[in-house]
């Protein structure tokens, strides 16, 4: 392939990441904003479910909004940094970016029958985005390796690490086999 498809794959590479941070920024917007006006209605009108204290729901409510909200800043942060460096994520990073892409599927099953098609959509688009993103520079570390004659590198190259699988041995005589049980 030709250096022009390589600049298209970085210049894709880091559209999305960045596309991504910015949309879970959004997100994370969003869902602190609709926490606060749970919360506070909770507390205005002293809701309480089986007798739960309203204090302690509202309470609740607003730190599930300040965790989320945390949690997709994380993200975003995380896909802005692969982004502006053009490397994919750590280990770390890779595990939390996963992370948020299963609980955007959840929640865009649920969010079918709870709140519409119309938030289904947009959980869907984010989860496309943070999925594309990891896959994109997945592959961005294949040719990094293959490039440095490392694991994954062209076939016939020569690496320390090669595991050469040996054929399985031959099963010994039925008179070598033992019971299970007695």
């Amino acid at each position: 392939m030709g250096e022009g498809w390589v600049v298209v794959g970085v210049v894709l590479r880091r559209l999305v990441a960045g596309s991504a941070a910015i949309v879970l920024v959004a997100e994370a917007a969003v869902l602190v904003l609709v926490h606060i006006v749970l919360g506070r209605t909770t507390h205005n009108q002293s809701m309480s479910i089986a007798g739960m204290d309203p204090d302690v729901m509202s309470t609740a409510t607003y730190a599930m909004g300040a965790g989320i909200g945390a949690f997709l800043l994380l993200c975003a942060v995380l896909l802005a940094v692969a982004a502006v460096r053009d490397r994919a994520p750590g280990g770390f990073a890779r595990t939390v970016l996963i992370t948020a892409a299963v609980t955007h599927a959840l929640l865009g099953a649920l969010s079918v029958g709870l709140v519409g098609w119309g938030a289904f959509v947009a959980m869907m688009l984010i989860l496309c985005l943070l999925v594309l993103t990891l896959t994109l520079y997945t592959g961005q570390n294949g040719a990094q390796n293959g490039a440095r004659g490392g694991p994954g590198g062209p076939a016939g190259t020569p690496d320390a690490g090669d595991v050469h699988d040996a054929p399985p041995a031959p099963p010994g005589p039925l008179g070598e086999l033992k019971p299970t049980s007695p």
